[in-house]
C-alpha cells in the first residue's frame, strides 16, 4: 500500500471513531436520570436532664476556723517564796477542777506575819482603851472645874479633853487591823487554786523553786467551752441570726462542727453567739464566733488549736430547689426543656453557692427539667433530645 493510501485510511478511521464517540455520548446523555436536590435533615443534640424538686430547703453556710479556749489566763503568784507543793495536774495537758490547789508557797514567813499583826492589834486595842479612859477622866475633871467658874458657858478645848490622843489611838487600831487583814490575805495567797475547770497549756515551775510576785509560772485555759472564729462575707450573714449583730432577739443559729482527728471523723454541736467588734480591714469580712459547750466530753476532744469545718444552719426557704453548680450558666441562667423538646434560657435567683450545688430561690418549677450537658453554639429555642441523667447513667 502506497503512502498516500495509508494516510487516507488513517484519516477515515479517525473520522469513524469520532463519529462513534459522539453517537455513544448522545445515547448515554439521553438515558441519564435527573437527581433532585434535598436539604439534609438536622439532628437534635442529645442532652442529659434532671427533674427539679422544689420545697422547703434550709440554708447551710459552711465556714472554717481554729478552735480556741473560752478563757485562758496566766498563773501569777501574788507573793514571793519557795514552792513547797506543785499539783500533779500542773503539767502541760494536765486536767484540774475548780478549787483544786495547783501551787503552794512556803507559808511560814506569812504565818509569822499574821501572828505579829495580831499582837499589834491587841496592843492598839489596849492603847485605845487607855486613851478613851483618859479622855473620859479629863471630861469629868472639866465638869468639876466648870462649877467654880463665873462663866459656865465656856466649853473646853479638844486638848483639854485629850481627844487628839483618842483619835490617834483609834487611827493606830484601824491601821493595825488593816495590817492584820493584809497579812492574812498574803497567807491565803500562798495557795493558788484553780479558778475554773480546765487544763494546763504551759508550765514552768517545780517544787523547791523560788517564785517572785508578779512572775507568770504557768498558763491554763477553761474546759467549760470552746470558741471558733469564722470569717464570713457580709452577704452570708443575711441567712442566719447572729445575736447582737443581726435583727431579732432569738438565740443564735445552731451549728455542727466537723473535724478529722486521731483517725476519726468527729462532730460536735454548737451555737453562734456573737460577731467580733471590728470588721477585718484587709478582707472586709466579719468574724462570727461559734461556741461549743463541754468540748472535752468526747474522745478525741475538741482541743484548742484544732482546725475545723463548721456548718451553720440558717433560715428555711419555703419553695427552693437544689441543682448542680454546673447547671448554672453565666448571667444566672439555667437551660430548661421547653415545649416540643426545645432548649429554653431560664433566668433564676440564686440564694447561695455551695461547693458542688447551687440553691435556687426562684425561677424553677416543680418537675421542670434542667439540662446538665455541656453544649456549644446554644441558642434559645433550639431543638434537643432530652434523656434522663439517671437513665443515661445506666
Amino acid at each position: 500500500m502506497s503512502t498516500k493510501k495509508r494516510r487516507l485510511f488513517h484519516i477515515g478511521l479517525t473520522i469513524i471513531l469520532i463519529a462513534t464517540g459522539i453517537t455513544g455520548m448522545k445515547i448515554l446523555t439521553s438515558q441519564k436520570t435527573t437527581i433532585n436536590k434535598q436539604k439534609p435533615q438536622a439532628v437534635a443534640p442529645r442532652v442529659r436532664v434532671l427533674a427539679i424538686h422544689t420545697g422547703p430547703k434550709q440554708v447551710v453556710i459552711r465556714g472554717e476556723g481554729t478552735v480556741r479556749p473560752l478563757k485562758e489566763i496566766n498563773i501569777v503568784p501574788q507573793v514571793s517564796g519557795k514552792v513547797v507543793f506543785v499539783s500533779p495536774a500542773l503539767v502541760n495537758g494536765g486536767e484540774f477542777n475548780k478549787g483544786d490547789i495547783l501551787l503552794r508557797i512556803d507559808p511560814e514567813d506569812y504565818e509569822l506575819a499574821v501572828t505579829l499583826a495580831h499582837a499589834s492589834v491587841k496592843n492598839a486595842e489596849s492603847l485605845y482603851k487607855q486613851a478613851a479612859e483618859f479622855s473620859a477622866a479629863a471630861e469629868e475633871e472639866w465638869e468639876l472645874h466648870k462649877s467654880n467658874l463665873s462663866d459656865t458657858s465656856i466649853e473646853p478645848s479638844d486638848l483639854v479633853l485629850k481627844k487628839p490622843q483618842l483619835v490617834a489611838a483609834q487611827a493606830k487600831l484601824e491601821a493595825d487591823h488593816a495590817n492584820l487583814k493584809k497579812a492574812e490575805l498574803n497567807l491565803k495567797r500562798t495557795e493558788i487554786k484553780a479558778p475554773f475547770d480546765g487544763r494546763v497549756s504551759q508550765e514552768n515551775i517545780d517544787r523547791g523553786q523560788f517564785v517572785v510576785s508578779g512572775q507568770p509560772v504557768a498558763s491554763i485555759y477553761s474546759s467549760e467551752a470552746a470558741e471558733i472564729v469564722l470569717p464570713m462575707e457580709d452577704e452570708k450573714l443575711s441567712w442566719f441570726h447572729v445575736p447582737g449583730f443581726t435583727p431579732g432577739n432569738s438565740p443564735g443559729a445552731p451549728v455542727t462542727v466537723y473535724s478529722q482527728i486521731a483517725g476519726q471523723a468527729m462532730t460536735w454541736n454548737g451555737t453562734v453567739v456573737r460577731a467580733e467588734g471590728k470588721m477585718d480591714e484587709r478582707t472586709r469580712m466579719i468574724n462570727v464566733v461559734v461556741r461549743v459547750d463541754d468540748p472535752f466530753s468526747k474522745k478525741p476532744p475538741l482541743a484548742p488549736g484544732l482546725f475545723v469545718s463548721v456548718d451553720i444552719k440558717g433560715n428555711t426557704l419555703p419553695n427552693a430547689a437544689l441543682i448542680p453548680r454546673s447547671a448554672l450558666k453565666p448571667g444566672k441562667i439555667v437551660w430548661t426543656v421547653g415545649p416540643g423538646s426545645t432548649l429554653k434560657f431560664t433566668p433564676v435567683r440564686v440564694a447561695i453557692y455551695y461547693q458542688d450545688n447551687v440553691l435556687i430561690i426562684s425561677g424553677l418549677n416543680e418537675s421542670e427539667h434542667i439540662i446538665i450537658s455541656r453544649l456549644r453554639g446554644v441558642t434559645d429555642g433550639m431543638t434537643v433530645e432530652p434523656v434522663s441523667a439517671e437513665e443515661d447513667k445506666d
